[in-house]
C-alpha cells in the first residue's frame, strides 16, 4: 500500500540539504510504497520535494494552484487549470494535499509558520491527518 507524504512549506526555505536527506530516508524506508505530495511551487521547501522525488525515482504528484497550468505530475485533469487568479485557489490547493496526503512535513526556516504553511496545516487538522514541522 503506498504512503502519501506531502511535502509543504515556506518558499523562502533554502535548506535543501535537510529536504534531500528526508526523501532518501523516506525512500530508505517505503522504497516503492512511496508517494511526495507538494504543492508544485517553484520555490522553496516545493521545489525541493519535487527535484528530489524525481532524482531518488520517487512516485511524485503535484496539486498546483488552479491558476497554474496542468503538467504531467498533476493528479487532477488538465480541465482543472488555467483558471483565473483568485488568492483563495492556494487554500483550495492546500486542501487538497491535506485530503490526498496521509501525512504532511512542513519545511519551515526556523519553525516559523508562513500564512500559506498555516492553511496547508489547518486543514491538515480539519481532515485529522497527522503532521510534523522540521526547520
Amino acid at each position: 500500500m503506498t504512503v502519501k507524504i506531502a511535502i509543504v512549506g515556506s518558499r523562502g526555505y533554502t535548506n535543501s540539504r535537510k529536504i534531500q536527506d528526508f526523501v532518501f530516508k523516506l525512500k530508505k524506508g517505503y522504497g516503492e510504497d512511496l508517494e511526495i505530495v507538494s504543492g508544485g511551487c517553484g520555490d522553496g521547501a516545493d521545489k525541493y520535494a519535487k527535484k528530489f522525488a524525481l532524482e531518488f525515482d520517487v512516485k511524485y504528484s503535484e496539486f498546483p494552484p488552479v491558476h497554474k497550468p496542468h503538467n504531467i505530475h498533476c493528479v487532477n485533469g488538465p480541465y482543472k487549470y488555467n483558471k483565473p487568479f483568485y488568492k483563495s485557489n492556494y487554500h483550495k490547493r492546500n486542501e487538497e494535499i491535506a485530503k490526498y496526503s496521509d501525512k504532511v512535513v512542513a519545511f519551515c526556516p526556523e519553525g516559523k509558520v508562513t500564512k500559506g504553511t498555516g492553511s496547508a496545516l489547518k486543514y491538515c487538522e480539519k481532515n485529522k491527518k497527522k503532521y510534523i514541522i522540521i526547520d
